[in-house]
């Protein structure tokens, strides 16, 4: 079952090319790991401050070992210098998918 993971993060405005430099490391990372899909982290172009992730797995166990991996556990403090305000990010397991006609 693919696993995808998506929604936005809201930081302080003046912190987003720094929120963006970290990202771009942890997302090289993540590209490496076996059974990621996708993983994407983008500063919203209508929004100061917000930024969008995407995250797309081959399987629970996939991102299970994402959660789990030294990167991961190097990125989230990064994290806390963002200025986090507020965050809104969904899981959602998906059977099927198929080509969008």
């Amino acid at each position: 079952m693919t696993i995808l993971i998506a929604g936005t993060i809201d930081i302080d405005p003046a912190n987003i090319d720094t929120a963006l430099a970290d990202a771009v490391v942890m997302m090289k990372a993540t590209h490496e790991e076996e059974g990621n899909l996708a993983y994407v982290f983008s500063a919203d172009p209508i929004t100061p401050g917000r930024i969008q992730l995407f995250e797309k797995w081959e399987s629970a166990d996939a991102l299970a070992a994402h959660s789990a991996s030294a990167h991961m556990k190097e990125f989230q403090p990064k994290m806390g210098g963002w200025g986090v305000k507020g965050a809104d990010i969904l899981k959602y397991e998906i059977a099927s998918e198929g080509p969008l006609r």
